[in-house]
């Protein structure tokens, strides 16, 4: 097994990656849009954090969370995410795939992957790397041409606010920004 070692700091604001299992389109549908957003709210109201920066991609999605002062524990909140959206999503009819007798022998489901992509963010330069690189991700899949055209993205609030304006990161644009961040 691997020895894999996570950095956790108190009060601190993270960039991650989930990706769903064999990396099936889950949240092409509705109902597993639906519920994700569900039980976003739910594990914040009672593990407070928040969340400036999100995208929802078919197969994955990216986000960014800051923790509150004194708390670091960043995994407890994934692994209610990951949990309760299961449940939710397959008690209201939500398709899993199938898995494995390893898979089967941990009580897990056809969901996720097992883990998730965490880089806690160092400065602000590194914040809007990877706010920016969350934001384009629909266009560097090829999913839209224009930023401003992916519905599932916190995208859209920042224009409200000023912080973006809406032809950001139209088909046109490349840069290393968008290639550096890990996905």
């Amino acid at each position: 097994m691997s020895d894999y070692r996570r950095c956790f700091v108190s009060g601190g604001t993270y960039f991650f990656t989930l990706v769903t299992f064999e990396r099936r389109p889950l949240f092409a549908d509705a109902l597993a849009r639906r519920c994700l957003r569900e039980v976003m709210v739910f594990v914040q109201q009672r593990n407070s954090f928040s969340m400036p920066g999100i995208c929802l991609l078919p197969d994955h999605l990216h986000c960014i969370w800051t923790l509150p002062a004194g708390d670091e524990d960043f995994s407890l909140r994934w692994n209610m995410v990951k949990g309760l959206f299961s449940k939710r999503f397959r008690t209201r009819g939500g398709q899993v795939g199938m898995v494995g007798a390893s898979r089967h022998k941990r009580r897990e489901v056809g969901v996720w992957q097992r883990r998730f992509w965490e880089h806690l963010i160092s400065d602000e330069g590194d914040y809007q790397r990877h706010l920016d690189y969350l934001h384009f991700n629909p266009v560097k899949h090829g999913l839209v041409g224009r930023v401003v055209d992916w519905p599932w993205s916190s995208f859209h609030q920042f224009v409200e606010a000023g912080v973006y304006p809406a032809d950001w990161g139209g088909g046109d644009v490349c840069g290393s920004v968008f290639t550096t961040v890990g996905e």
